[in-house]
């Protein structure tokens, strides 16, 4: 078994196979197929923020009904601000996506412009969002779905588990698998909402009120001012409805050729749909005097008032729930992209950088599985208990890209530069002071976690950059190599008796090494002794043509006193190549190697933490064939 510890270039791929060229035009490449389209882009990778708006609204009226009536009246103007903000990222992340075609979102544009340290600070926010978006949005479908049958209350850990568990098989399937099964979720998604929000501004007032009879209203009472603080809070809190605006750029090489047009189209759909969405359900929430009420959505209350309490309000929470549980999807389209590309910079361990048949980078998707896991358990399934920690990260990696695309203008300086650039850096002003506001104003309530996971996580790339970087430089990496030569070889068999397994064990090693030495260990009690002599008889008597060396040892142990003397052998023979064949039976079942005694395993161990020596393990399959 090789390992390759240098930069894995051509991850994914079979030494010496190019893949096929993207053409843009008639039938897709055989790669393509497992690719996305623009419509599959906008199902598979743009979940999370369209699930936002079951959130985002609801986030902005609960800061202002703090100021009361007369704060409810400032929803739109902050829906506004945000659906502005939204523009300037859309535009922002489509020159993303033309001018760093291989993925990666703010961590590319950091890495190129801002230097090496800023893009591992974009890197690691973005990881701790797409976490944290899988726990939020799953935990917030089990919230609806709990809402509505509330004696699987109690079950709400393990019912959050099985949709983590489907969704995680659904994309190792491949992207493209995940975008088909959520298609159709998405869609009806979208089409309530955009239904709810034109049937909504044909009434003139709420068709019903039944969601929220009988809940205590949220309202505060006597305000006649709002001050530039609350609407901060609030425009800070109604941008949790951004999040997943970035994960189109992060995921472009999932795309179907021409990667970087579809992925652009992707990302327009999907800031027109939202802003639409978000602006829609704000205007119908001041046309019919919403009032928050605890323990009733927001949402909830815009399909009773425009649907009435009928099947059509049931079809709008039941697909905010499917959707709700179903956005961490974008979490495993783009976070898996964004590792790879930290693998082959040598910040992650290279194996992320892998992928599958089916373009699918496997041990992202999985890794990603198993910490949201351990999140969903360590909050209990309890949605309150995520969302401070929630979005912090993502204003930090939008600030970051803000930033490092004025650069980018100010370095490049097409026509327009300066148009560019004031855009990209009103939208970094924008959006750095809403990290610091929601950072600021839920420190207490958790997000201090993510202050702390933040540099963290940036340390951890640099560990692994250095670990890295030594390795190649022992390794000489980059270099050209002297030319090889050939050395004697001597090779060293542990042996316990005879058998066809040590006759095939001296066959191999006779025709790999100038000498051969079959070794085995012997301790002192007299049942050993006796196995002993009987073994040194009648290796005599077989006469094999290798010399049999006995290795003393006072205790029972068996891989130090072989590595031991391998290690002595070696000092012996300077000059000489030692390698340490050791044979092993390979059962007919799997259920088999239960019985085996794992003495390889053992020497193997041993060998490799005391010796330079090279280890060969030859298996010797046992079948049920009798012959």
């Amino acid at each position: 078994m090789s390992i390759d510890m240098g930069k894995p270039s051509t991850a994914g791929r079979a030494p010496g196979v190019e893949e096929p060229p993207d053409t843009g035009v008639g039938t897709p490449a055989a790669g393509d197929r497992h690719r996305l389209t623009a419509l599959q882009g906008l199902a598979a990778l743009s979940l999370d923020a369209m699930a936002s708006v079951a959130y985002g609204p609801e986030s902005i009226v609960l800061v202002l009904a703090a100021a009361g009536a007369y704060g409810m009246g400032f929803t739109l103007p902050v829906t506004l601000a945000i659906a502005a903000l939204l523009a300037v990222l859309v535009a922002s992340y489509r020159q993303v996506i033309a001018a760093f075609p291989d993925g990666g979102g703010s961590y590319a544009v950091a890495k190129r412009h801002l230097g090496r340290r800023t893009s591992l600070v974009a890197a690691a926010s973005l990881i701790l969002d797409y976490v944290l978006n899988v726990a939020v949005s799953v935990t917030a479908g089990v919230a609806a779905l709990t809402s509505a049958f509330p004696e699987l209350y109690g079950e709400r850990v393990w019912i959050c588990l099985g949709i983590l568990v489907l969704v995680t098989a659904v994309n190792l399937r491949g992207v493209v698998e995940s975008a088909k099964a959520f298609l159709a979720p998405t869609a009806v998604f979208v089409g309530s909402i955009l239904a709810m929000v034109v049937v909504g501004l044909f009434r003139d007032g709420p068709v019903s009120t039944a969601s929220a009879a009988g809940h205590a209203s949220a309202l505060g009472e006597g305000a006649t001012t709002v001050g530039a603080l609350l609407l901060l809070k609030a425009f800070a809190a109604g941008c949790s409805a951004l999040t997943g605006v970035e994960a189109v750029a992060n995921a472009v090489p999932s795309f179907r050729a021409p990667a970087a047009r579809r992925a652009q189209r992707t990302e327009v759909a999907l800031g027109a749909l939202l802003g639409v969405m978000l602006i829609g359900l704000s205007i119908l929430i001041g046309r019919f005097h919403l009032q928050p009420v605890e323990g009733v959505t927001v949402l909830a209350q815009l399909a009773d008032a425009s649907f009435g309490h009928n099947a059509a309000f049931y079809v709008v929470q039941f697909a905010t729930m499917v959707l709700l549980a179903l956005a961490a999807n974008t979490s495993f389209g783009g976070l898996p992209v964004l590792m790879s590309l930290l693998a082959r910079d040598n910040h992650l361990p290279h194996v992320f950088a892998l992928k599958a048949d089916r373009q699918v980078h496997r041990h992202g998707v999985l890794a990603l599985a198993a910490v949201s896991a351990a999140l969903l358990v360590f909050s209990g399934g309890d949605t309150n208990t995520l969302v401070p920690l929630f979005a912090i990260g993502v204003f930090v990696g939008f600030t970051i890209c803000q930033v490092g695309m004025v650069r980018h203008w100010y370095g490049e300086r097409p026509r327009g530069w300066r148009a560019k650039a004031a855009l990209n850096g009103f939208g970094a002003l924008l959006t750095g002071v809403s990290a610091v506001v929601v950072t600021a104003t839920k420190f207490t309530e958790g997000a201090w976690l993510i202050v702390v996971a933040l540099p963290l996580l940036v340390l951890g790339f640099e560990k692994i950059h250095r670990a890295y970087t030594e390795i190649g430089e022992r390794l000489e990496l980059g270099r050209v190599p002297q030319p090889p030569q050939r050395s004697r070889s001597v090779v060293v068999v542990p042996v316990s008796g005879l058998s066809r397994l040590t006759c095939q064990a001296l066959t191999a090693a006779r025709s790999l090494g100038d000498e051969v030495l079959a070794v085995t260990v012997t301790h002192p009690a007299p049942e050993d002794r006796r196995t002993a002599e009987a073994l040194r008889r009648d290796w005599e008597l077989w006469k094999p043509g290798v010399e049999l060396i006995e290795v003393s040892s006072e205790t029972r142990s068996l891989g130090r006193p072989l590595s031991t003397y391998v290690r002595k052998l070696a000092q012996t023979h300077p000059d000489a190549q030692v390698t340490v064949l050791i044979p092993e039976t390979e059962p007919a079942h799997l259920w088999q190697r239960l019985l085996q005694n794992q003495r390889g395993s053992v020497v193997a161990h041993a060998v490799r933490r005391d010796t330079d020596a090279v280890i060969c393990r030859l298996r010797f399959r046992i079948t049920t064939d009798a012959r």
